[in-house]
């Protein structure tokens, strides 16, 4: 398996520190609004990653921390006078039920900043102890010339970083790089106790405390969006490996923007979305198909053809899927061995070369059109087993392909008894009531559907 190496710049076999274990982290939302389309793009891509690896029998210990302590967040609170904690309590509520309509797995751990200060704390001592941090009137700043690797990820120079700066150098920094990893709190924002007197931790150092507490020294995967890979993940490093003297994270993994119009989303241009306002127009299994359709680590163009676009293709894969649920169920078919279709060896291809989950999405509709000639073929065929192969490829990138629910059993019965009083109305020319209990179906939520080899049905 090869995946690109934000850190080399190329592709690299993937080798984990330990057999089949991996340690991997994401960095989270900063909790003070909705996620929008792009957070969700990064949430799915990196659930289909873990998905991945967890089917080629990895043991996946995912970290994915929530920043629930910055100025978005006070700034929220003193907008609507209620605490940042139950800002920060919303959002993340939010978040995980935005989540769970993505499909997209829990975490193994999702440790939120308020609630790590003690090991933020001891890893600032550390570091102020090593020569690497200082203090100045009870702000805490990495000193960045004591860090030689600073930049090596995101390939900038201290020397171009510093003559590029546009900022007064605050009072008490030593550099106009350097940067915050305790601030003294302002009257009335919520402070923690520390040696160097009440206040909070700065945004980077959370990550590289909650890293070490759950992980260790070294991880295997750290990824993120590709905004972050300065100056954010390159402060995580120089922090981390100033104090534990060894690579950080083996393979750093970037998933690429949203764009509108081919500009990135921003809410200054008026192209911003939140997850929940495109989920009004689209249903989620759509979005979560879209965001899979392209390389990760590309741009994506959002707008509603392109959502359209990938509602007609999962329609199309959940139509060949209701078709051979269909066909099973008559018992007609074959138990003939069956080997895999080529359209499987492709998938596992594609997800082996740098997850591209692009070229597995293209795999898959190559098997449903396949399945689709077989079945226009009119030829009995070992329907469950050509389901497996088609739920095994969608399964491992978290496509949902059931248009109904299969424990609902009772409904199910219902619909059934339903569609064959119809068909009896029907043959008896009494259409009148064939239309009547047409409707009764339609208001259970049902779409029935005439084919020339029976009458089919799948929830709307």
């Amino acid at each position: 398996m090869q995946i690109y190496n934000t850190m080399k710049r190329d592709k690299q076999e993937f080798i984990p520190i330990e057999p089949k274990k991996i340690k991997m982290y994401t960095c989270g939302q900063t909790v003070y609004n909705d996620i929008h389309i792009g957070n969700a793009r990064f949430y799915v891509i990196f659930d289909a990653i873990r998905r991945y690896l967890q089917y080629k029998g990895y043991d996946v210990f995912f970290v994915q921390n929530f920043t629930d302590i910055d100025d978005k967040i006070i700034t929220k609170a003193v907008e609507e006078g209620v605490s940042t904690e139950e800002i920060a309590d919303r959002y993340i509520k939010s978040t995980l039920d935005d989540l769970s309509d993505l499909n997209v797995l829990p975490a193994t751990v999702n440790p939120r900043a308020t609630e790590e200060v003690p090991e933020i704390i001891s890893l600032i001592t550390t570091l102020i102890s090593k020569g690497y941090a200082y203090e100045n009137n009870g702000t805490v700043y990495y000193a960045v010339e004591k860090f030689d690797g600073y930049g090596k990820l995101s390939r900038k120079k201290t020397d171009d970083l510093e003559s590029g700066a546009r900022i007064e150098v605050e009072a008490g920094k030593r550099n106009p790089l350097d940067f915050v990893l305790w601030k003294p709190a302002k009257p009335d924002e919520p402070k923690w106790a520390s040696p160097w007197g009440d206040g909070r931790p700065g945004w980077h150092i959370e990550c590289s405390a909650m890293v070490k507490k759950y992980l260790g020294d070294q991880i295997d995967i750290h990824g993120g969006g590709v905004d972050l890979v300065f100056p954010h993940h390159e402060n995580e490093i120089a922090q981390t490996e100033a104090v534990t003297g060894c690579d950080f994270a083996n393979y750093w993994l970037h998933c690429g923007s949203i764009t509108n119009d081919h500009k990135k989303m921003s809410k200054s241009r008026g192209n911003f979305f939140t997850y929940r306002e495109v989920a009004e127009k689209f249903p989620h299994d759509v979005i979560r198909f879209y965001l899979l359709s392209g390389h990760y680590r590309m741009p994506m163009e959002f707008n509603d053809e392109v959502l359209q676009a990938a509602a007609q293709g999962l329609k199309r894969i959940k139509t060949c899927h209701d078709n051979l649920l269909h066909e099973e169920s008559k018992g007609q078919g074959t138990t003939d061995a069956y080997e895999k279709s080529s359209h499987s060896s492709d998938f596992f291809s594609a997800m082996d070369d740098d997850f591209n989950t692009a070229d597995a999405i293209t795999a898959i509709f190559e098997l449903v059109k396949e399945i689709n000639t077989l079945l226009a073929a009119s030829q009995p065929q070992n329907y469950p087993a050509m389901r497996e192969e088609l739920e095994n490829l969608c399964g491992i990138l978290g496509i949902t392909l059931q248009t109904f629910n299969q424990n609902d059993k009772v409904a199910q019965t219902k619909i059934e008894a339903l569609i064959n009083a119809r068909q009896e109305a029907r043959a008896a020319k009494n259409f009148a009531e064939a239309d009547r209990i047409r409707d009764e179906i339609s208001d259970m939520g049902v779409i029935i559907e005439d084919t020339p080899t029976g009458v089919r049905w799948k929830y709307a």
